[in-house]
């Protein structure tokens, strides 16, 4: 009898679940820039598996590595990459903002097959990142049961371009997990609970639901690309990377290196809109990415900063290689000693009642 109960408990949370689940509003993102264009970013999963390949197309995404990247894969994984079941991939996207909120710039386009429905394009095919009647509107389809087969839909993702806190960030479109929590995501994208709170207008974090699309800022790594540049805003989330300038540069951002953007020549790529890659030169025999220079807390690079329809940018920049540290202490100041520190007082009542507890065992 107590098994039945405990089974019949579970049908009624799976239910609870799925149906809170269906009833998610809208993702909609805030941006408030005025024909704003970014870079963005956001989950795609599939409940069966897929390939890199699969995603690619249904995305619109031009090249295989603009994922590769977004997901700090090798750059020579092909398109037959195996995704397991459930597994999140980041799907990279040109975004702009009207009107107060950010969609995908036109893309992707999917063509309707026989028996697709609105709903069954929103739930399944995307995944649930749309609803259909977003789709619906984005489309000026006034009827949403007389699509037509071969027709084509712009699918208006989820996005934004805003600053956060006065920051540049990359938006990123993260499907929560179930036993996900605000304040676990706050840490796991280095962000705070309140900004993700702030920013997906959610009043309460208990709120929170297995499936919701939210809105995540990923910080990303300063650079000296310049406003004229074609790339420009360049912005390069922590532990991702992306080729530019054609396929001549690539550039990565990695936190350990004080979220400073490492840019390189590249030849993995063959160069698109040009025969041969421009110059990377700074200086006499100095490229991109060499260091002219270097004491303990600085260094002098060539860095990328950006290109034209002509030719490469770069730029001789001294960086500090050094974290600044709280408080007056070093680089590797004892945050591990302070903790532990805070620890033994904060838990002194603890310690000593265990060491007497111990004493009148003995």
């Amino acid at each position: 009898m107590g098994m039945v109960k405990s089974v019949a408990m579970m049908v009624v949370v799976m239910i609870v679940v799925m149906g809170s689940a269906q009833a998610q509003p809208e993702a909609k993102f805030n941006c408030t820039t005025t024909n704003a264009t970014c870079h963005a970013l956001i989950d795609y999963t599939n409940p069966n598996g897929t390939t890199l390949s699969y995603i690619q197309t249904l995305f619109d995404v031009k090249q295989l590595i603009d994922i590769l990247g977004a997901n700090n894969l090798p750059s020579n994984t092909t398109g037959n990459y195996s995704v397991s079941p459930n597994k999140a991939i980041k799907v990279p996207f040109p975004c702009r903002c009207n009107n107060g909120t950010g969609l995908s710039d036109q893309v992707p386009v999917y063509t309707i097959k026989t028996g697709d429905t609105l709903y069954d394009i929103a739930t399944t095919t995307f995944a649930g990142l749309v609803k259909y009647p977003q789709i619906q509107e984005a489309n000026n389809i006034s009827d949403a049961n007389t699509i037509q087969v071969e027709d084509k839909l712009w699918i208006p993702l989820p996005c934004s371009c805003d600053k956060v806190g006065g920051v540049s960030v990359v938006h990123y479109g993260h499907i929560v997990e179930l036993g996900n929590s605000v304040e676990g995501i706050a840490d796991e994208y280095g962000t705070t609970q309140q900004i993700l709170l702030t920013l997906n207008g959610i009043i309460d974090p208990k709120t929170l639901q297995a499936g919701q699309l939210l809105d995540v800022p990923l910080k990303a790594c300063s650079s000296n690309v310049r406003n004229d540049s074609l790339d420009y805003p360049l912005l390069v989330a922590n532990a991702t990377y992306i080729y530019t300038a054609n396929n001549c540069i690539k550039c990565m951002c990695d936190s350990t290196n004080n979220f400073k953007l490492e840019c390189e020549a590249s030849s993995e790529l063959k160069p698109s809109n040009w025969s041969v890659c421009p110059s990377t030169q700074c200086s006499s025999n100095v490229f991109i990415g060499n260091i002219t220079s270097k004491d303990s807390c600085n260094q002098t690079i060539c860095d990328y900063a950006g290109y034209t329809s002509n030719n490469i940018s770069t730029i001789l920049q001294t960086h500090s290689t050094c974290a600044a540290a709280p408080n007056g202490s070093g680089p590797s100041s004892g945050a591990t000693r302070s903790t532990l520190k805070g620890w033994v007082w904060s838990n002194l009542f603890t310690v000593i009642y265990f060491i007497f507890f111990s004493i009148y065992l003995v």
